[in-house]
């Protein structure tokens, strides 16, 4: 009888948990599919300014990317950010490396350079149109938490370095935004509905652009 109310209970307590985390999850889904105009806020660390090109295509170049990423698996990563950012009123496509390219509005290079990317894992240079990643600190990543599955970090990354070349330079304060800071070092915290959440979720950030990110754009760039 005691082992039956034992189970009884592990089970309402599992229920209990998986019913909070959908909860959680759905909160969180929210905020990037909604967006409220009193939350397009940044950290004021940049300069916005419309888009420099009626479209964008982003060239990818492999060499020099970590073993486990595949040159397609990044190439699709690419097409699913260029793909939301699209909707933005600006439309971009993706297509592989296959020689040098002239530095005009609206190409960009993307490739891996250590020296590029700043040892960060990805950093965004307008001037040369150049979108750079780290490798480096992809596999300290990978050192540090082989379970991680880094194409979701990448994804992220690509995302939100692509977003300024949509213009927006400075970054969001809404936490879930792909174009967010958590805070910025200075004691300050990014925004979002539900605080307690952001402990709930490895990484709260959106993976891809949220209807806020999306929303700015479109503001920036003039589109209805």
């Amino acid at each position: 009888m005691i082992q039956g109310i034992s189970k009884y209970l592990v089970g309402l307590l599992i229920a209990m948990w998986s019913w909070t985390a959908l909860a959680d999850a759905g909160i969180r889904n929210q905020e990037i599919l909604q967006c409220k105009e009193a939350e397009i806020v940044t950290w004021g660390d940049g300069q916005d300014r419309p888009t420099a090109a009626t479209s964008l295509i982003f060239f990818y170049k492999h060499g020099g990317a970590p073993t486990w990423f595949q040159e397609h698996q990044v190439i699709n990563l690419l097409a699913r950010a260029s793909a939301e950012w699209s909707k933005c009123g600006i439309p971009a496509q993706v297509t592989p490396w296959t020689g040098p390219v002239q530095n005009t509005k609206g190409i960009v290079v993307v490739q891996w350079d250590g020296s590029g990317s700043g040892g960060h894992f990805g950093l965004a240079n307008l001037t040369q149109n150049q979108l750079s990643l780290g490798a480096q600190a992809f596999q300290l990543l990978n050192q540090r938490n082989p379970s991680h599955n880094a194409l979701d970090t990448l994804q992220m990354v690509l995302a939100h370095e692509m977003g300024h070349f949509y213009g927006m330079l400075a970054h969001s304060r809404r936490c879930i935004d792909v174009l967010s800071y958590y805070n910025d070092g200075k004691g300050g915290q990014c925004y979002a509905r539900d605080p307690s959440l952001l402990k709930q979720f490895p990484e709260y950030r959106s993976s891809l652009p949220t209807a806020c990110d999306i929303q700015r754009c479109k503001i920036l760039n003039r589109m209805p």
